[in-house]
């Protein structure tokens, strides 16, 4: 069979990092990040273009400098669970953090939204670098990195071992025999290890497709070999060609190496396509889009983020760059401490890097539908993504990918022309895990 593109929607709401003027464009209501009428809107259109998920992105800590969909937004799970009930194929996929959830807590809300949705649940797996949030759950402090992708490398085992705690054939229901549930097929699961101790069973049996599909966004070393043992699908950074091409090689090289099928894990690249009838329209659309998000106070806290929310604001702006390399062990290591050694070698003010992280980079998917389509072809060639989260500005913009980009990637073989299975692991080509407890019928067959 040949490789098909897969796509995935990432809404903004409002605004999310580096969008500091999105909030203010008349098309966008003021409170579409907290309006499911947007989501299910949303989920729709893209369902409509066959898309194979919805993404929900989320985060546990805020302050008053955070962009503004991460100010006032919708809890995921509960979100996508109201999304599933109005529509039929496409994936849901939500953010948790494994460092501020309960595995046995999770692993049911999955497990819920999963069999509310028919078998269309995923997870994006995420450690949590907003350190912060440590005090919202009664910590001082946040976990260090090695605790952080430790702790996630287990809580992912401990929740799929709670989704085969029934074996698929566990509910027989039989009023004849007087049985609903054959008790054979009940599996406690008894995890002790360094971070959990759980008990289990779980109170909920198996969906259509099994479990639900593990996302994650590696890009540290620890990130990209978590990504490697248990994600089947990945957010990738992006980045140039031959770097998304490095990190694509990369995360397949590493999973075969754990004994897995590199074609098991689906590798998402980022793109924020600007569609329009010529190319000079869309390139000229870009550039506006950066002058209406580039806003030096936004940009300082969105730098302050990698470093745990620090106020950069209290540093003299043409001083060096301060000394926060402490910051960075805790919050984003792999992004902040680049930053750090960038500043250091060419003895950059707090100015200047605040700056340079929010400066105008061209996006590879700018121009007009032939344009933008050839380029994600030739970057699918190229071996630098099986798919692409895409995100929009609004439904405008969304549409103007949909109405003139699809239909040519479906002309070309590229795109699907209808889904191929009701599950976002059929969808994805994923396999069905198969139940760790499965055996022999029990007497109870009989």
């Amino acid at each position: 069979m040949p490789r098909t593109i897969h796509l995935a929607l990432h809404p903004y709401g409002v605004g999310g990092p580096g969008q500091h003027g999105l909030w203010k464009d008349p098309s966008v209501a003021k409170n579409a990040s907290i309006d499911i009428n947007y989501y299910i809107k949303q989920a729709q259109a893209a369902e409509h273009a066959l898309f194979d998920a919805l993404f929900v992105v989320d985060s546990q800590f805020i302050n008053a400098t955070y962009p503004s969909h991460y100010l006032n937004r919708l809890e995921p799970l509960t979100l996508l669970s109201a999304v599933a009930t109005h529509t039929r194929h496409i994936g849901l996929v939500g953010t948790a953090s494994s460092t501020y959830n309960s595995p046995f807590n999770l692993a049911r809300r999955f497990a819920s939204l999963d069999h509310i949705s028919g078998g269309r649940a995923g997870w994006n797996v995420v450690t949590s670098f907003d350190t912060g949030t440590s005090r919202n759950y009664g910590l001082d402090e946040h976990l260090d990195y090695t605790t952080r992708y430790g702790r996630a490398l287990e809580f992912v085992k401990v929740a799929r071992g709670l989704w085969d705690s029934y074996e698929d054939d566990a509910f027989p229901a039989d009023v004849e025999r007087d049985i609903f549930l054959d008790p054979t097929k009940l599996h406690a699961l008894d995890h002790e290890g360094e971070h959990f101790k759980v008990a289990g069973p779980l109170n909920l049996s198996r969906s259509p497709q099994g479990q639900p599909v593990i996302f994650q966004a590696g890009v540290s070393e620890e990130g990209r070999d978590l990504a490697a043992q248990v994600a089947e699908g990945i957010y990738a950074p992006g980045g140039s060609l031959q770097q998304a091409q490095d990190y694509y090689a990369d995360i397949k090289k590493r999973t075969a190496s754990y004994g897995r099928d590199p074609e098991h894990i689906k590798i998402f690249i980022h793109g924020g396509p600007i569609v329009a009838a010529t190319d000079e329209a869309a390139l000229r659309r870009e550039r506006e889009i950066f002058e209406e998000d580039n806003d030096f106070k936004g940009n300082l806290a969105l730098l302050g983020r990698s470093f745990g929310a620090y106020d950069f604001s209290a540093h003299d702006l043409d001083a060096p760059f301060p000394d926060v390399a402490h910051l960075a062990e805790k919050g984003g290591r792999t992004g902040a401490s680049k930053l750090i050694e960038r500043a250091k070698a060419e003895n950059l003010t707090l100015r200047q890097v605040a700056d340079s992280v929010s400066e105008f980079r061209r996006s590879p998917f700018v121009g007009a539908p032939g344009t933008v389509a050839d380029t994600i072809e030739k970057w699918f060639d190229a071996g630098t993504f099986d798919g692409i989260n895409l995100a929009f500005r609004n439904n405008a913009d969304l549409e103007l990918f949909v109405d003139g980009v699809v239909p040519i990637l479906q002309k070309r073989g590229l795109f699907r022309t209808e889904y191929a299975a009701d599950t976002l692991r059929g969808n994805l080509g994923l396999p069905v895990p198969a139940n760790r407890n499965t055996r022999e019928p029990s007497l109870a067959d009989d």
